[in-house]
């Protein structure tokens, strides 16, 4: 019986891993081929917008979690832990390890000196956090 859970874990891992993996769902950056290398490198690319409109805010937070998040690396992980675990105990993981993740900046950030940069590097971790795929 376990082994049979096991495999049918493994299975929906490598099936949501391969669909997206490192794949562009961009236009503006479609290198691919013999001259544009693996797609997991150009992604790793600083992006340039092509458009020239500025962007406006409504004041909402500009990053966006749920479906709204990055495919990244970690993210078969997640979705495999909400498989494993359902979506309320994964949220409460995911809200503790964010609790102790922003304590432990404020920390460094204090034993430095530098205590004003504390919400900046929070807002960095989160958007590192959506680029590596641990908020979808």
């Amino acid at each position: 019986m376990k082994c049979s859970i096991l495999s049918i874990i493994a299975v929906l891992i490598i099936a949501v891993s391969s669909a997206n993996g490192f794949s562009l769902n961009t236009p503006k950056m479609a290198l691919s081929g013999v001259a544009g290398g693996s797609s997991f490198v150009v992604s790793q690319r600083p992006q340039q917008q092509s458009s020239n409109k500025p962007q406006t805010r409504n004041g909402a937070s500009s990053l966006q979690m749920g479906s709204m998040a990055k495919f990244g690396i970690f993210s078969p992980a997640v979705y495999a832990a909400k498989i494993v675990l359902g979506n309320d105990k994964l949220n409460k993981i995911r809200g503790k390890a964010i609790s102790l993740h922003s304590q432990y900046i404020g920390d460094f950030c204090q034993w430095v000196g530098a205590y004003h940069m504390r919400t900046r590097l929070i807002k960095k971790a989160k958007t590192n956090g959506d680029t590596l795929g641990f908020l979808v």
